[in-house]
């Protein structure tokens, strides 16, 4: 099933004594004409890739991200544009499982009826929701299980422990557990509260547990290890691109 490849992957990282890696990247950033070479670079220095549907009020994003989305916006760049695009790539082989990340408005946009099996066509495994709250995700879950899609959920460190339980139950693919309240992009020192809040996550989750939001450093993925399954790299990884750098070469760097 596809919504178990992502598992699948990051489980294999995790038994080979790593924690799995998880990238984003803004579809279309910095270029349309770049994506797929960029994508391919990214999916072959990780275990799953995040592609971000640009969107004009990206509210769990900082800074870089919602930057990254403008830039993408005015280029045309769109959920129908990604699909098309991520067609094609399916056809030259990727590795890593693809996630969509998309804000809910665009995916209403395109028709959540018709977009499981688009997104099935295009080889995605999954999709991350930010802003569609567990309670009002029951019919998008339907429509994305009818083509074994995954729906990701999300927990922070002020989740109550009931609700993250629930939570938790209800997550396919991973369970993404911020790092902090807030928005993405800001560098974390990771507390040791913090470590303690992933481990009360894995406790409680049938599936793997990654730990987004301001991951930076290889000392921090370090700290991180024991403690969660995974982690994603975004705002970073964003930034690296922006410059200039090396997507592979930059993911690297943070490999245990």
């Amino acid at each position: 099933m596809a919504h178990d490849s992502i598992s699948a992957a990051i489980r294999a990282a995790k038994a080979a004594g790593r924690p799995a890696l998880v990238a984003y990247i803004t579809a279309g950033f910095p270029t349309r004409a770049g994506f797929r070479e960029q994508l391919a670079a990214v999916a072959s220095a990780v275990d799953v890739v995040e592609i971000g549907v640009p969107f004009s009020d990206p509210m769990a994003d900082g800074t870089t991200i919602q930057r990254s989305s403008r830039v993408a916006l005015e280029q045309g760049v769109s959920l129908r544009w990604i699909l098309e695009e991520l067609a094609s790539f399916r056809q030259e082989a990727s590795g890593a499982p693809l996630l969509l990340m998309s804000y809910l408005n665009p995916l209403l946009a395109f028709g959540v009826e018709k977009l499981p099996q688009a997104a099935a066509e295009a080889g995605v495994a999954g999709l991350i929701v930010p802003d569609l709250p567990y309670e009002e995700c029951a019919d998008m879950r339907a429509a994305l299980a009818a083509r074994q899609l995954a729906l990701v959920q999300f927990v922070t460190p002020v989740t109550p422990v009931q609700r993250m339980a629930k939570l938790c139950a209800g997550a396919e693919g991973f369970v993404y557990a911020v790092t902090m309240t807030g928005t993405t992009g800001k560098n974390v020192a990771v507390p040791q509260e913090v470590l303690d809040y992933f481990d009360r996550v894995r406790q409680v989750s049938p599936v793997p547990v990654c730990a987004g939001f301001g991951i930076r450093s290889r000392e921090q993925v370090e700290r991180l290890a024991p403690h969660v399954d995974g982690v994603i790299v975004g705002s970073a990884l964003v930034e690296a691109i922006e410059r200039g750098e090396d997507p592979a070469a930059f993911l690297r760097t943070l490999r245990l």
